[in-house]
């Protein structure tokens, strides 16, 4: 069954079922949004090589490595000349932070949720059937409701793959045939991800072959290119350029690392 309102969403006196869902998923088509789910690193609850204790506390989304450290989604996005913040605030205990983004020139918003680091794998399901289409939210922007979850036009996840430590038997399969653009910034999500996405029919722009440091620039470079309609290989280009600025390493490394489709 598709799920289509958010988890915390309580149901309101309504005259039918049918017009209550026709309400709750009414948002601006217009207007494109990009839903970044991020797992917060954690040395406790996740099975990741221990990083030091401040910013691996996952159920510390300011100090976190993938959140409020330099490159983390929060601090690197506030930062950017790209995007600008117009709204954050807590969801509830396990979405710990939401930012919402408005982009200074594209008719795109961003949304970006911190999940508790100890439901990693709740973040991984509800990013899934968000690609699927099975999860599907909207949100008001002040005059403006934007389409969220499955009503996104791109889902991205970032973080560490749980899916190394834990499988998945639940059922992905796309539900409305819609494709959704997504990125996967974690370790070897080609590999692990690849059946679930296929499921759900999404078209994977960027993922990656092997171990790597899911940070912020990666994401942030990538959509610069998504944003003006540019190609897959260009979007994976500028991901790559990205990765060996800061890593490093060859370009070459950086393009075999990071890879787009099937």
């Amino acid at each position: 069954m598709a799920l289509a309102t958010s988890c915390d969403a309580k149901p309101k006196p309504v005259k039918t079922a049918a017009s209550q869902l026709k309400s709750a998923l009414k948002f601006d088509e217009s207007t494109k949004t990009i839903h970044v789910f991020v797992a917060l690193c954690d040395n406790k609850y996740q099975g990741i090589v221990p990083v030091p204790a401040a910013i691996g506390n996952g159920q510390d989304p300011s100090n976190n490595l993938y959140w409020g450290c330099a490159y983390g989604v929060k601090t690197y996005f506030k930062k950017s000349k790209e995007w600008k913040l117009i709204k954050t605030h807590k969801l509830d205990k396990i979405r710990m932070e939401r930012l919402v983004f408005k982009h200074i020139s594209k008719n795109y918003y961003l949304v970006a949720d911190a999940y508790d680091g100890q439901y990693i794998k709740k973040t991984t399901t509800d990013f899934l059937y968000s690609a699927a289409g099975q999860l599907k939210d909207t949100l008001q922007v002040n005059k403006t409701v934007i389409g969220i979850n499955g009503n996104a036009k791109m889902v991205a996840y970032i973080g560490h793959d749980g899916l190394m430590d834990f499988q998945l038997n639940e059922n992905f399969s796309n539900a409305d045939g819609k494709q959704r653009d997504a990125i996967i910034l974690a370790c070897i999500s080609k590999k692990y991800f690849a059946p679930h996405l296929k499921q759900a029919k999404a078209n994977p722009v960027v993922w990656t072959t092997g171990l790597m440091a899911p940070e912020a620039y990666i994401l942030h470079d990538a959509l610069s290119s998504y944003v003006n309609a540019e190609t897959a290989e260009q979007i994976r280009s500028k991901a790559a350029m990205a990765y060996t600025k800061f890593q490093k390493c060859s370009l070459k490394a950086s393009r075999n690392l990071l890879v787009s489709g099937y």
